[in-house]
C-alpha cells in the first residue's frame, strides 16, 4: 500500500487520514447518522494533494457538504484552519504552503 512522504498510509482513493478531524461524523454539525461526504478542503488543481495530505473532512452530504460550496466565508475558514493545522502537522513554512498550494490562507 503506498504512503506519503510523512508516512501516512493512502488508502485504495489515494486518502491518508484526515489530520483535521478524527471522529466520524460531520465536521461542520457533528451529525453521525446518515451519508457522510468525504471533502477535500483544497480542490481544483489540489485535489490530489488535500487528498495525499489528509486536508479533508467528513460532511453530511445535505446541508453541510452544500454549504462548503456556496459559502464563500464558510470555504475560506476552513481553508485557514486545514493551512494551521498542515504546517503544524508538516513542520511547513507559509512559503512552503505557499509554493505547494498556490496561495496563502492565514
Amino acid at each position: 500500500m503506498a504512503s506519503n512522504e510523512y508516512g501516512a498510509r493512502l488508502d485504495r482513493n489515494g486518502y491518508a487520514p484526515s489530520i483535521l478531524q478524527k471522529a466520524e461524523c460531520c465536521f461542520r454539525c457533528g451529525a453521525t447518522c446518515g451519508k457522510l461526504d468525504r471533502n477535500e478542503v483544497f480542490g481544483g488543481v489540489n485535489r490530489d494533494k488535500s487528498k495525499r495530505y489528509g486536508l479533508w473532512v467528513l460532511m453530511c452530504h445535505e446541508p453541510c457538504h452544500s454549504v462548503f460550496h456556496s459559502d464563500a466565508e464558510y470555504r475560506t475558514h476552513l481553508r485557514h484552519y486545514a493551512q494551521g493545522v498542515a504546517n503544524l502537522e508538516y513542520g511547513w513554512s507559509k512559503e512552503t504552503f505557499i509554493r505547494m498550494f498556490g496561495k496563502n490562507y492565514i
